[in-house]
């Protein structure tokens, strides 16, 4: 029986790990996405310079895991509400 619900346990756990990759992934390529619209020649000496475009990633990277992080915690709260009553 305890080996049943450590499954289970590692089972629920791997399924959060994957939705959490997946989302931070979906985030950062829609940051990277809304990040080309920016004009960065107005901030940047060579935005097209391989520095520039690394910069760009970075920032890609950094937005999306804070809007990952935001969704992900939106849906673990909205989980916990159930506990509530």
């Amino acid at each position: 029986m305890d080996s049943s619900f450590n499954n289970t346990l590692f089972s629920g756990l791997g399924v959060n790990g994957l939705i959490s990759i997946i989302v931070s992934l979906i985030c950062i390529g829609m940051s990277w996405w809304a990040l080309q619209n920016l004009k960065l020649d107005l901030f940047i000496r060579h935005p097209k310079s391989a520095q520039g475009k690394l910069l760009q990633l970075l920032l890609a990277i950094i937005l999306g895991h804070f809007v990952a992080k935001f969704i992900l915690d939106y849906l673990s709260w909205s989980q916990m509400i159930k506990y509530m009553f």
